[in-house]
């Protein structure tokens, strides 16, 4: 005889396996808890909740990692790090919930919105005239359309900003596998200017309202982070705005976004894209951009911005250094916690140069396919890439062996 692990990481693996053995589907109800073990991060408990915890999940067949100190009583804090099945740490949870002493109660919110979060794996966003994107976390591609003369690949500027030719790039952007199209006519590499929003509202809106025309069932994303021109491109048919400021730079973005009902993609960013690039610093990577997100969305519901119209973006390259960029994508599964879907802007981005000694964005498309797969691997619901065929058959043939019966 032969034991051999059969994959079983995700719910539809599960259920094939299930389907495979011969089980009764209704099973899955209680096996789909004990397929996995969720590593959860806990900073700076009170010893004595730490202590706790650990207890906890010991009584129910988990663990939880804290300081030694927390043993020897010497420590007043103490990382911990659950480690549980689902339904051990939903249980937790609600132990939690009896007890109101050593920052417990806050520990139990958290730890209930992160399972809530990570267990939400499918979104259907409305948009206008009865159209909806379904994400999941099977990748689809966002083309990148660049309207402006200085992005900073060449390969993605549309020299010729016509109508005839935008809708011409357009069209075989989607041939080619985009199920979005994100339009931006201005700039954001690092160093970039902010470009008046007469001349952006000149690139932009003409462009997506050719692309509106003669593709009328196209999901258009507009980038822009400026409120006046955000609410022309949904007028002139846009169903995203994609605003790399994460709300940041405009006041009246929230207000005009939640005014307009369209999708919003809200992204990380630390400075400014003019000097993002100047000596960024992050403590903890991650636990930082976290913290930014929960700021931001608080701060998109009290402006009406509706939950389920948000995607996230950790904003790959923006306020990044190197190894920032590379730990995002090494912990893509901490921005799950949230309930909302993922958006990685990778594209032939310079960390991916440093990482393979080539200097010019031209020669990085192998480093953004490997991404690209690395991203599908971990349940990404959008890649934001500028060679949307190359990319979609990445996606494609993973797909077709995620696909493939046992």
């Amino acid at each position: 005889m032969i034991i051999y692990p059969i994959p079983a990481d995700s719910r539809a693996k599960l259920l094939s396996a299930l389907r495979s053995i011969g089980a009764d589907l209704r099973s899955m109800a209680y096996f789909e808890p004990k397929r996995e073990i969720h590593p959860l991060f806990v900073p700076g408990a009170d010893f004595r909740a730490a202590a706790f915890l650990k207890q906890e999940l010991l009584a129910r067949g988990g663990d939880a990692v804290v300081s030694r100190g927390v043993i020897s009583c010497e420590a007043q804090k103490s990382d911990v790090l659950l480690l549980g099945t689902p339904g051990q740490l939903r249980s937790l949870a609600e132990k939690l919930g009896a007890l109101d002493c050593w920052g417990l109660p806050v520990i139990r919110n958290a730890l209930k919105r992160a399972l809530a979060g990570m267990e939400t794996d499918s979104w259907a966003m409305p948009l206008d005239g009865g159209r909806s994107l379904h994400l999941g976390r099977k990748s689809l591609i966002m083309g990148i359309l660049n309207l402006t003369g200085d992005s900073f690949y060449a390969g993605s500027r549309i020299s010729d900003a016509s109508a005839e030719n935008i809708v011409s790039s357009a069209k075989k952007m989607i041939e080619d596998g985009a199920s979005i199209l994100d339009l931006g006519a201005e700039s954001t590499r690092p160093g970039s200017l902010p470009v008046p929003e007469e001349e952006e509202t000149m690139r932009l809106i003409p462009a997506v309202k050719a692309v509106r025309k003669e593709l009328p069932g196209a999901v258009i994303s507009a980038d822009t982070c400026k409120a006046a021109v955000a609410a022309e491109a949904v007028k002139a048919g846009a169903d995203i705005i994609n605003d790399i400021s994460g709300l940041g730079f405009d006041p009246a973005l929230p207000g005009t976004v939640a005014d307009s009902g369209a999708l919003l993609v809200l992204s990380h960013i630390r400075g400014t894209p003019k000097d993002m690039q100047i000596n960024p610093h992050y403590e903890n990577t991650v636990e930082e951009i976290l913290n930014y997100f929960e700021a931001r969305l608080s701060m998109a519901e009290k402006a009406g911005i509706k939950m389920e119209k948000i995607i996230l973006d950790p904003g790959l390259g923006f306020g990044k250094r190197y190894e920032d960029n590379l730990r995002i994508l090494k912990h893509l599964d901490a921005f799950r916690i949230f309930g909302r879907p993922l958006l990685v802007g990778h594209s032939r981005k310079s960390f991916i140069g440093k990482a393979l000694g080539l200097e010019k964005p031209e020669d990085r498309l192998e480093g953004t396919l490997g991404l690209t797969a690395l991203c599908a691997a971990g349940g990404v619901s959008l890649v934001r890439v500028h060679d949307v065929k190359e990319n979609h058959r990445v996606l494609s043939i993973l797909n077709a062996v995620s696909e493939v019966e046992s």
